[in-house]
């Protein structure tokens, strides 16, 4: 039976979590209600209306800005990601020296102060003479979102069986086929994550992208600045409440939807059935 020692802990720990969601969600539980209030006030509920998400979707500066942070966050990603993941797979064939040192060097712009990666790149494209924009933007989340790939690639390439791809090559498979039959299925949960990984990173940026960005262009994040800066419009409470809602659908989605198996290769079958194929 539990004692009333226990049953006090047990109290405790429940309050110290509930306080902590709190904490972390009441003030994205005020947007949301402020998103439906008609009043504009932060203070005072005007009635429910959904006008600011009509003003939302007719102004063309947020739709602008929106339409530029998804081609550059999923752009900016999938390069990011075929990138990283052939970065990956090098230095994993280096030895343990190197393999080291260009680790090292990799997990730099992790650590580093996004504000100095954001002035570094500003000035290395000035001083190439490349003006800055929409090409810039992409070409600044590119590079910091490739350290997150090779970051979330790694384990995965130091969990498969070198052993299992020799022998694919063994059996006549050219190498790139052998990649793809073999290694590929057993880090596509790695490569997949530094995806998702890079776009959630390059959609959440603001420092480097308001230093590489030129004028008469935004992101999200920099139009939220701007517009806060000036005074929040409600518009902008229909914009963050939809960001929230869209993220919490696919987290949802990711966590409960069935984990299809992805097609591997067995040898066995690779030995009796397509050996003819493969020579």
């Amino acid at each position: 039976m539990k004692t009333t020692k226990d049953r006090l802990k047990r109290i405790v720990e429940n309050f110290y979590l509930v306080l902590i969601m709190i904490f972390l969600y009441a003030p994205i539980a005020t947007l949301m209600v402020l998103s439906f209030s008609n009043s504009k006030s932060r203070t005072q509920w005007g009635g429910f209306t959904l006008r600011w998400y009509g003003e939302m979707f007719e102004s063309s500066t947020i739709m602008a800005a929106l339409q530029n942070t998804l081609i550059i966050a999923f752009a900016s990603a999938l390069i990011a990601t075929v990138i990283g993941t052939a970065a990956a797979i090098a230095i994993n064939s280096m030895k343990p020296l190197p393999k080291t040192v260009i680790m090292g060097i990799t997990n730099i712009p992790m650590l580093n102060a996004d504000i100095v990666t954001g002035i570094s790149l500003m000035l290395a494209f000035i001083a190439f003479g490349i003006s800055l924009g929409f090409e810039t933007i992409l070409i600044a989340h590119i590079t910091f979102n490739i350290p997150y790939v090779i970051l979330s690639v790694m384990p995965k390439l130091k969990q498969t069986n070198k052993s299992v791809y020799e022998a694919a090559m063994d059996l006549g498979a050219p190498p790139v086929q052998a990649f793809f039959k073999v290694v590929f299925p057993d880090i596509l949960p790695g490569v997949l994550s530094g995806f998702l990984l890079a776009f959630t990173m390059s959609l959440d940026d603001f420092i480097i992208t308001h230093f590489t960005k030129g004028a008469g262009i935004n992101t999200l994040s920099t139009l939220i600045y701007s517009e806060v800066r000036r005074g929040i419009k409600p518009s902008m409470y229909a914009l963050s409440t939809i960001i929230f809602v869209t993220v919490l659908i696919l987290l949802i989605i990711t966590n409960f939807a069935p984990h299809w198996k992805l097609p591997g290769i067995c040898l066995t079958g690779l030995k009796n059935h397509r050996r003819q194929e493969y020579l």
